[in-house]
């Protein structure tokens, strides 16, 4: 076996890999059950976008698609530490009593959970209080 019949399977049998793992972390994405699980399974979606880049360039000897899976890859970074931040700002997920997530709020984002369900201001609650008084 030459070196091009091993680099010609070895490309082949990475894309097969690349192809299985896109499709079970597109099937995560939206049958996650948090919302930190689905941010977890797009960063996944970027990896493998990459993965595919970097054995497509390897394929073809172009090196332009080594600069494109880099760029990519700081966008990818980028979206994850937003989302991240989008998560923080909203609240935590606990695990309720039926096993199913619920969402706590965060006493700095400025809103709290109701016993009703729906989200209801603080500021709300302090002009109501003031003009009680």
């Amino acid at each position: 076996m030459s070196s091009a019949d091993f680099l010609y399977i070895a490309v082949h049998v990475a894309l097969a890999f690349l192809s299985v793992t896109f499709l079970v972390t597109v099937v995560k994405v939206i049958y996650g059950p948090t919302l930190p699980d689905r941010i977890l399974a797009l960063d996944m979606l970027v990896a493998v976008a990459i993965g595919f880049i970097a054995v497509l360039g390897i394929k073809t000897g172009y090196t332009l698609y080594l600069d494109i899976a880099i760029a990519l890859g700081l966008v990818g970074f980028l979206a994850t530490v937003a989302f991240a931040r989008f998560i923080l700002a909203r609240g935590r997920i606990e695990e309720a009593e039926e096993g199913r997530p619920r969402l706590v709020s965060n006493p700095r984002a400025g809103i709290s959970l109701s016993p009703e369900g729906g989200a209801r201001s603080d500021a709300s609650e302090k002009t109501t209080d003031a003009g009680r008084t």
